[in-house]
């Protein structure tokens, strides 16, 4: 299905003008067992349903798991990887990484900040015990780390 977005006319009426979808089908090559496409499918989609829960869980992470989706979804079916890539909040991202292998600096800059947040708030209110403040401090650093490290092609 298009998505839609609104076109005023002269006498102020609205109304749906489809817009163009990118193909991304050249990214997909078919596994040549129909059993393996099924499961890479069901896979993905476990992975989609799993980063939308990121969204809302502030352990979890979202891109890992789409990226997983859209490598088990280039493997099995042109529909479902077009519909991931076409996806206006999560298409981009993933497109970057694919292309190449970047995160865009905002969104670096928002994960490691949230991140801290989310840590620091669990590390102060909800563990008591030292040793476990001390590991999610740690990973919490490395990661900060890690993601400050990979490269952004708009900085």
């Amino acid at each position: 299905m298009a998505k839609l977005i609104r076109v005023n006319s002269r006498r102020r009426r609205t109304f749906d003008m489809p817009q163009p979808r990118e193909d991304y089908t050249h990214h997909v090559h078919k596994h040549p067992s129909y059993t393996v496409r099924v499961a890479l499918v069901v896979a993905g989609s476990g992975c989609v349903v799993v980063g939308l829960a990121g969204i809302f869980v502030p352990v979890l992470p979202t891109t890992p798991f789409l990226l997983v989706a859209a490598a088990c979804y280039a493997r099995a079916s042109q529909r479902f990887y077009n519909a991931l890539l076409n996806n206006r909040l999560f298409g981009p991202a993933i497109l970057e990484w694919r292309q190449h292998r970047s995160i865009a600096w905002r969104t670096k800059l928002t994960a490691i900040g949230l991140m801290s947040v989310t840590l620091s708030v669990s590390i102060v209110f909800f563990v008591n015990d030292g040793r476990l403040q001390a590991a999610l401090a740690l990973v919490g650093i490395w990661v900060a780390v890690y993601l400050y490290r990979i490269p952004s092609r708009d900085r």
